[in-house]
């Protein structure tokens, strides 16, 4: 049975979210809690599900991602499980969202350059089954970086 998250948990949560790399020590000094107990409120939150994983933010630019842009795709909605092994196939796909609106499902696309994305939509992207149109929104600047 889950734990309600109380405060704490919240704040545990925030300074992990600021820095995932944070030492246990360094943890319980920001929140303020003792060592023992943010150790043990860290392994909860992550048994729990609350925490699914630690993971590093890399500027794309650095590791030759120059183009980016988020591609909104119209699908056959009983695709959507093929659908999404395919896009997770493409290392250039970032993140994917299943949507409701006017779009299906919404793309972050991260590309050497303009010839990379457009090899990406056009030829793998547009060649899925059950992709039945994109639309393409260049990313001029990525406030996040």
């Amino acid at each position: 049975m889950e734990t309600p998250l109380d405060e704490i948990d919240r704040q545990i949560i925030r300074e992990l979210e600021a820095d995932g790399r944070l030492s246990g020590r360094a943890l319980a000094e920001r929140v303020p809690i003792s060592r023992a107990n943010a150790y043990a409120r860290v392994e909860r939150l992550v048994a729990d599900g609350v925490i699914t994983g630690f993971t590093v933010r890399v500027d794309p630019v650095k590791v030759g991602q120059t183009t980016s842009a988020y591609v909104a795709m119209t699908v056959r909605q009983h695709n959507w499980r093929d659908l999404q092994e395919r896009l997770r196939a493409i290392p250039e796909v970032r993140h994917m969202a299943l949507m409701g609106g006017e779009f299906d499902v919404m793309l972050l696309v991260r590309a050497a350059g303009n010839d990379a994305l457009r090899r990406v939509v056009l030829e793998q992207l547009q060649a899925i089954p059950g992709v039945l149109a994109t639309r393409t929104f260049l990313i001029f600047e990525d406030a996040d970086n």
